[in-house]
């Protein structure tokens, strides 16, 4: 009997070995190859249901061979960074071949991928399906309200497996709400009713060309120029919010002037920045080749007076035809949507037109030279003392946050790090700005890299792709010097402190006082927050809510969390004030420490932020005698 045990025990061991045997993953879609696709796909779009944000799709696929076929929903698309498609959004798919109704099965593996037979002698299929858009916050980024739109074509298309994306031609049409008009890099081959059919492009075009479409809709020239005109298409929330004074369109008429000056180039045949003046789409700003989407505020126009924060946003994605778009890391480049990209050299492709944005910003006037020395400050000041987690992770890794947290909320984002190759990189190139100015006596700058590694070939928009040693070999093209031991030694390294050279070597230094810069106040107002990072280590909400907390600064070592919410400062009611009060006071000597009362879900607690430094606040100011090299970059040309 025992032995029998024995034996039947030794059977199911070996089952359950033999269970756990893996399962062989399945082929995936077909590699994409560098050939012609043969026929043209056309997509129709009705993106009238403004109300209920459903943008109806028909799609006819040409077949390339009868038998199985795979489509695909585009997955990476450029300038995200990381696999973005909501493909949760599409409903409704029908496939059919003729008459004949197609089943359809999704890959196992490869989410995005659809596997189809196609009968004999089928000459196309058609794909039918609806993309259900957000109709709030909660369910992700708004594409359409009642009064605008944003339509990007990777959202409401598949795309057949195999082929490069650049060799598939597309026809799309486009019906909007009657009386809307639209902005787009496309140009309309005909139009009937309030359907638009745009002329033929590659699929690779298409996408790289959305659309901002809305009842209220104003173009603004900005060159004039035939052989690429530049305009500005903006729609928005109310009409009057289009009323845009002569100095902000002069400035970004200048915006345009700069660039050229920087680049001595245009890579493309004409350029639309798309500009969506609203509180009610959801917020982007994303780079094209020859446009780029952008949300503005509701006063971008009409309150340019006295605007600052966020008006480098459209200098920063126009930087990007350049630096992204014609020139592209290699790693980042692939032959279709759904082929992974890489991001090593995101701070490059970003901060280095971070970089740009501020510049060319005060440059061109869209900021003033105080609001741009304001900003610097502010990003100096994040990096320096806001960001300890650049004793563990180096500024390289961060390049890889677009995949791996996927813009999501963080926790403890000063010690996780984030995308910190923007901004960071942002004080890097300034850095290399002001050693090149310094070195040469002021007869070279990043300017002329600019000119050099993004100016070449006017004219040609095709896309040119670069490594690490190409930008090192670029840089010792204008100034010889050890660039590969300068670049990686502020991307692996930790500190301590921020890559803070290029303000010192540009003739100022970082400081902090009790007042905050007018810059500084209006970025609070516009994201409707508190700021008292550099003091208690808190960023609070209009109502007291705890939107970030500094690792292992005051507010933290006191056990605030992002979880909480401020109730009450030394006895009385929360409100800005009286915790700004309140933490002058503590400085006074002798004070005690900071008293709040902190709801945390259904718990109230009672807690003391032992902090007596004051009020502190970020600002650059000049070291006398010293050069004012961030004067002359930020000087117009």
């Amino acid at each position: 009997m025992r032995r029998l045990i024995i034996v039947l025990f030794a059977g199911l061991m070996s089952g359950a070995a033999f269970a756990q045997t893996p399962v062989p993953t399945p082929p995936g879609p077909p590699a994409p190859k560098d050939e012609p696709y043969p026929g043209v796909l056309t997509l129709e779009v009705d993106a009238s249901d403004i109300v209920r944000g459903v943008f109806s799709v028909r799609e006819t696929i040409p077949v390339a061979a009868s038998g199985p076929m795979t489509i695909l929903y585009p997955a990476w698309i450029p300038g995200h960074h990381s696999p973005s498609a909501d493909m949760a959004k599409v409903g409704g798919i029908t496939i059919r071949a003729g008459r004949k109704q197609l089943e359809w099965r999704r890959d196992a593996i490869d989410m995005y991928a659809l596997h189809v037979n196609a009968p004999e002698g089928a000459q196309s299929i058609t794909v039918e399906f609806q993309y259900l858009s957000a109709r709030g916050k909660g369910e992700g980024r708004v594409v359409a309200t009642p009064a605008m739109l944003n339509l990007q074509w990777n959202s409401v298309s598949f795309y057949p497996a195999g082929f490069y994306v650049s060799r598939i031609p597309v026809s799309a049409s486009l019906t909007l709400p009657h009386g809307w008009r639209y902005g787009t890099a496309l140009r309309a081959a005909s139009k009937k009713g309030d359907r638009t059919t745009f002329k033929q492009v590659s699929y690779e075009t298409l996408v790289d060309s959305p659309v901002f479409a809305g009842a209220y809709f104003k173009q603004f020239v900005l060159d004039d120029n035939p052989a690429s005109p530049i305009v500005l298409d903006a729609v928005a929330d109310e009409p009057q919010e289009l009323d845009a004074p002569e100095q902000a369109l002069e400035a970004h008429k200048k915006l345009v002037e700069q660039a050229d000056k920087l680049y001595g180039s245009r890579h493309f045949d004409h350029y639309d920045f798309l500009a969506a003046v609203t509180s009610e789409l959801g917020g982007i700003g994303l780079e094209h080749h020859r446009s780029s989407e952008n949300s503005v505020r509701p006063d971008y126009f009409t309150g340019w007076a006295s605007g600052g924060p966020g008006r480098d946003l459209l200098a920063h994605e126009y930087t990007h035809s350049w630096n992204g778009k014609f020139r592209r890391p290699a790693d980042l480049w692939t032959p279709n949507y759904d082929v992974p990209m890489r991001d090593s050299l995101l701070w490059v492709y970003e901060g280095q037109t971070q970089y740009w944005g501020y510049v060319l910003s005060a440059r061109s006037g869209l900021l003033s030279k105080q609001q741009t020395l304001d900003a610097i400050a502010l990003t100096a000041a994040t990096y320096d003392m806001n960001r300890p987690g650049r004793r563990w992770r180096a500024l390289q890794d961060t390049t890889n946050d677009p995949i791996i947290a996927r813009r999501e909320p963080l926790s403890w984002r000063s010690w996780q790090r984030s995308e910190d190759y923007y901004s960071e990189g942002e004080l890097i190139w300034l850095d290399a700005d002001t050693l090149i100015r310094e070195k040469t006596g002021g007869q070279k700058s990043l300017d002329d890299f600019a000119k050099a590694f993004f100016g070449v070939r006017n004219g040609d928009w095709t896309v040119d792709t670069y490594d690490f040693k190409d930008v090192v070999d670029a840089l010792n093209s204008v100034y010889p010097y050890d660039w590969a031991e300068f670049l990686r030694a502020r991307l692996d390294g930790h500190g301590p402190g921020a890559p803070l050279d290029g303000i010192a070597r540009g003739g100022y230094r970082l400081v902090y006082d009790a007042t905050p810069s007018d810059y500084y106040a209006a970025n609070d107002k516009r994201r409707k927050q508190a700021d008292f990072t550099f003091s208690i280590g808190l960023i609070l909400d209009e109502e007291g809510g705890v939107k970030d907390v500094r690792w292992d600064g005051p507010a933290f070592r006191a056990g605030l969390t992002t979880a909480g919410k401020i109730v009450s400062v030394d006895g009385f009611a929360y409100n800005e004030t009286r915790l700004k009060n309140a933490i002058t006071q503590a400085a006074r000597k002798g004070a005690g420490p900071i008293r709040l009362i902190v709801k945390i879900g259904e718990r109230y607690e009672n807690i003391s932020v032992d902090y007596h430094g004051g009020l502190r606040y970020p600002h650059l100011v000049r070291i006398e005698g010293k050069p004012a090299l961030l004067d002359d970059i930020l000087a117009a040309k």
